[in-house]
């Protein structure tokens, strides 16, 4: 007999009995696969949720909880801002960089205040007040807060909004969120079996794919999806061989997820043929407090600026990992980051909204604080000069940060050890690690409706997918609130085709 690895489909036709019959099968019960759960049970299917924890939640759970809505939503509108869909899609298509699923942002954005909406109708409260500063998770329940969209060079392309919508919570949104989402899928008929991680797709003779492979405490269990299978498993930064293979550079650093980020739902699908994006891209989030950055200067090895500090901190993390050669190790004087900001921008900064950070070094010259750097040369010192003279006549020529965040610093300077740093509580999960947090942005390739494509852009029959286990909108960028985001408004789209798959 042929061996078989843990993801070779298995024919319908060597399975002599199935231990559990359904309609639709959602395998991950995360944000995206709550949606889709909450979703294809209201159609009257009958709806299995197979998670491998012990209950629902996953990385969604351990998350901020902000999910990226625009449009002209209610909350938006009572905080004063007139936003479109049409703004809402140049944004997003800058920002989601390189290879952006231009179909999807234009969908997502047209259908943002719907899906406003929805999540509202499901329990998820939103406070109409807005965080107005950078920071990676506000420390209020703002319901509201900026992610980039009024820093350059978005502010060339769209008329600046906030869109960052945060669940009515103090510090993380995630837990309530889940709470909220699980509740309706389960009140909407949805079941659920945890400890249960699915190994196998079943697929019938005519490649359709009919069931799944399960094990629990030991024992393989056979379950039937009369109608389809939906996978929401997930990303793969939990794989270290994963990552080697197509991510390197996100090995070495603290992973952003419930560990269960395996890429098991990719893998599946990949061996029935299902294409895959962006496999190499990956979210960055580095220990600067995005507050004590605007206020100063972010260099790099060099002693130089790379971007201008008042822009969504995340893309700093990308660039600063991807362009500035912060190497997986973090070894080696070549990978240094710093922020550097004088005691005005430091005390100017609310004390919890520091997380605990202190300065690294203290020095009353530019000159100084490069010997205690290990910067070379007069780097630091020019860059500081250029810096104050940009703050002085009130245009940053170089980065055009934004006039608000720009001032001359004046001793004494302060930097702080970027790599040294806590972990930022961008994305959540826990704070070990040395300063910087991945997960991955590459997934399966499907369609507006969250059928699994294949290479050459056909369906696979009875197979679906949403949240992290799928490109989603991303292309090599990425904003905070567009993984829960396109997981819930996609993760709803495929629950809704899976139920009605005939």
């Amino acid at each position: 007999m042929t061996a078989r690895n843990s993801v070779t489909p298995r024919a319908a036709g060597e399975v002599s009995h199935y231990d559990i019959d359904t309609d639709v099968v959602i395998v991950g019960y995360g944000a995206a696969g709550a949606a889709a759960a909450f979703e294809a049970a209201h159609t009257g299917a009958k709806v299995l949720v197979l998670d491998r924890s012990g209950g629902p939640g996953g990385a969604s759970a351990m998350s901020g909880g902000e999910i990226y809505l625009g449009g002209g939503t209610p909350v938006q509108v009572a905080c004063g801002f007139d936003d479109t869909p049409e703004d809402m899609v140049a944004f997003l298509t800058a920002a989601m960089g390189a290879g952006a699923d231009i179909a999807k942002i234009e969908e997502y954005s047209a259908g943002s205040v719907e899906h406003f909406h929805w999540l509202v109708d499901r329990g998820v409260p939103f406070k109409p007040t807005l965080w107005d500063a950078p920071t990676w998770v506000p420390p209020t329940d703002d319901g509201l807060m900026w992610l980039g969209e009024n820093s350059w060079p978005f502010t060339e392309l769209a008329k600046p909004a906030p869109r960052g919508h945060r669940p009515t919570a103090n510090d993380f949104g995630g837990k309530l969120l889940m709470e909220c989402l699980s509740g309706a899928a389960e009140s909407a008929g949805a079941t659920a079996l945890f400890d249960m991680y699915v190994t196998t797709l079943i697929v019938s003779d005519d490649n359709m794919v009919v069931g799944v492979v399960a094990r629990q405490y030991g024992k393989e269990i056979v379950i039937r999806a009369r109608r389809g299978v939906v996978l929401t498993t997930g990303g793969f930064v939990d794989n270290d061989a994963m990552l080697a293979a197509h991510a390197p550079e996100l090995l070495g650093h603290t992973k952003v997820s419930a560990g269960t980020d395996d890429g098991s739902g990719i893998r599946m699908a990949q061996a029935l043929g299902a294409g895959v994006r962006h496999m190499s891209s990956g979210q960055v989030g580095i220990s600067l407090i995005p507050g004590l950055a605007a206020r100063g200067m972010v260099v790099n090895a060099r002693g130089q600026r790379f971007m201008n500090e008042d822009t969504y901190p995340g893309r700093i993390g990308q660039a600063a990992l991807y362009r500035q050669n912060m190497g997986g190790s973090w070894a080696g004087d070549d990978t240094a980051l710093w922020v550097v900001v004088d005691e005005a921008g430091f005390e100017d900064v609310p004390e919890p909204q520091r997380w605990g950070v202190q300065p690294t070094h203290v020095a009353e010259t530019a000159e100084e604080l490069e010997q205690l750097t290990g910067l070379p040369t007069g780097s630091l010192a020019g860059t500081v000069r250029r810096y104050n003279e940009f703050a002085t006549a009130g245009a940053d020529l170089d980065l055009h940060k934004a006039a608000r965040w720009l001032r001359p610093l004046t001793a004494p300077l302060a930097a702080i050890d970027v790599k040294a740093g806590i972990r930022p509580p961008a994305e959540a999960g826990d704070r070990r690690g040395t300063g910087a947090s991945v997960f991955t942005l590459g997934g399966l390739h499907t369609d507006l409706d969250g059928h699994v494509l294949t290479l050459d852009n056909t369906r696979i029959p009875g197979l679906f997918a949403a949240g992290r286990a799928t490109n989603g909108l991303h292309g090599i960028g990425y904003i905070s609130g567009t993984s829960l985001g396109d997981g819930t408004f996609f993760g709803r789209r495929a629950g809704t085709s899976a139920a009605r798959t005939e």
